[in-house]
């Protein structure tokens, strides 16, 4: 950074000076943590004579595992864009008008926790449903790691509950499905053909509350070539929509090629393939028992309104701590 000229490309210096941020915090957050961590064998000795000192030795276990759990987490993320920002897509599958409620829960609970993590979260399209919830939305969640973390909800989540748009009150299993992309800010990166691409334009319609009609001009693009579509109704402008939806559409084909990266892998090495988007990944039980369980780690939660509210953080870890040990 101190090199003549490096502040001649304004971009790469940038994402260089942003590098070296990141660096500087893990650095200082180490450094702190090792300081601590070493202090503990004194305070334990001054537990051991003053009674009144194991509160503080308590207290200082507590702080200093907590961040040891936190950097353990952050060395887990060591993929190309695992750092950067995801973009996050929830599909309602199978089970009709509970499917698409249960996509506008999986939504909210998926927004929830990045709010909880300190991510800024944009919600960038949202198709609504018949008669109550969405057919698909799609969010921006921006912070450190965001797409590294996301890795760990891709796939079907499944809900099962006493249907409210049952008359007879029946139990109803919905699906509703999650994609992660990560964003990809470089145009250059991915080269698209423009005679591969279908450019739709249509009205935008909200669901109402948070989807909110902000623009008449949306448009839709579909990719022909990997039958990849997205739609973008969140700007102001036609203009603004498309270049949004041309950097998602960037975004899900670099995710593909990701995924088909990891296939081979997984073929090369025999090993199970719980990569696919149509993996079932985790149960949410709402009768007649209250449990939600991640079937790839089996770690579970006995309230399921905590997780609905966005408490993921068990089990995202969970699931990162398993692929980091494959």
């Amino acid at each position: 950074m101190g090199a003549p000229g490096f502040w001649d490309d304004q971009e790469a210096a940038a994402k260089v000076s942003a590098e070296h941020a990141r660096a500087t915090r893990k650095l200082a957050s180490f450094r702190a943590l090792d300081a601590d961590a070493a202090d503990l064998g004194g305070l334990a000795e001054l537990a051991e004579e003053d009674a009144g000192m194991a509160a503080e030795l308590q207290e200082q276990i507590a702080s200093v595992e907590e961040r040891l759990a936190a950097l353990e987490e952050e060395r887990l993320f060591s993929g190309r864009y695992d750092s950067g920002d995801a973009l996050v897509t929830v599909n309602a599958g199978a089970g009709g008008t509970d499917a698409q409620d249960w996509a506008e829960m999986v939504l909210r609970m998926e927004m929830r926790w990045a709010e909880r993590r300190g991510f800024a979260v944009e919600l960038l399209e949202a198709s609504a449903g018949e008669e109550a919830g969405i057919k698909s939305a799609t969010f921006r969640a921006a912070g450190e790691n965001a797409y590294g973390l996301y890795g760990a909800e891709k796939g079907v989540h499944r809900l099962v509950r006493l249907s409210p748009f049952d008359s007879a009150n029946r139990r109803q299993t919905s699906f509703a499905g999650v994609e992660v992309a990560p964003v990809i800010e470089d145009a250059g990166e991915v080269e698209i053909d423009a005679d591969d691409l279908q450019v739709d334009t249509y009205r935008a319609s909200g669901a109402g509350g948070q989807h909110v009609n902000k623009t008449d001009s949306a448009v839709r693009i579909t990719h022909r070539p990997s039958g990849i579509v997205v739609q973008c109704q969140n700007e102001r402008s036609q203009t603004q929509n498309r270049e949004t939806a041309m950097k998602m559409l960037r975004s899900k084909l670099v995710e593909a090629e990701e995924r088909r990266r990891q296939e081979e892998l997984a073929r090369e090495k025999g090993e199970a393939q719980d990569v696919n988007f149509g993996s079932q990944i985790r149960s949410y039980v709402l009768h007649p028992y209250t449990m939600v369980k991640d079937h790839r780690t089996d770690h579970e939660m006995g309230d399921a309104g905590r997780v609905l509210e966005g408490d993921l953080d068990g089990f995202v870890r969970a699931y990162l701590l398993r692929a980091a040990a494959r």
